[in-house]
């Protein structure tokens, strides 16, 4: 009898452990995702891992695209600065197929950031698109960052 209910309990709990999907388990890991690295804290671990220009075809430099990094919270999320009138889109994206996109509007000095991804021993990149005066005559640009491993 004391046998069959250890069994019973062994097998419980490896039908409880079967039903916790790695995708459940990987979540459960990703307390970050999807927030912003200012007010969560994990900025202030925070430092660059790569660094690209946002280039227009037309109009050549309007301002940089980086990668940052959080050493505590294990996170990277992209940084921008760029003209203060431009709006855009911000993606931050991770080898395990993950990404986050944020739009920015007009304002902030040109200095905008997107949310957060968990991404602690896998690469991860990020790239940005931005307008400005409408997008006509081409005034629009994208810059990308090269994949950083942590």
């Amino acid at each position: 009898m004391k046998l069959r209910m250890a069994v019973g309990v062994v097998g419980t709990v490896a039908a409880a452990l079967a039903v916790l999907s790695p995708t459940s388990a990987q979540a459960a890991a990703k307390p970050y995702d999807g927030q912003d690295p200012y007010r969560s804290g994990c900025a202030k671990t925070a430092r660059e891992v790569r660094k690209a220009g946002i280039k227009s075809r037309i109009h050549g430099p309007v301002g940089t695209v980086r990668l940052m990094w959080s050493t505590k919270c294990k996170t990277n999320w992209v940084e921008v600065r760029t003209a203060a009138s431009a709006t855009g889109s911000i993606s931050v994206y991770t080898k395990d197929g993950r990404s986050n996109t944020f739009r920015f509007k007009a304002g902030n000095k040109g200095r905008h950031w997107g949310d957060m991804l968990w991404a602690n021993n896998m690469c991860a990149w990020g790239s940005v698109h931005v307008q400005w005066g409408g997008g006509k005559g081409g005034q629009n640009a994208s810059g990308a960052t090269g994949r950083a491993c942590r």
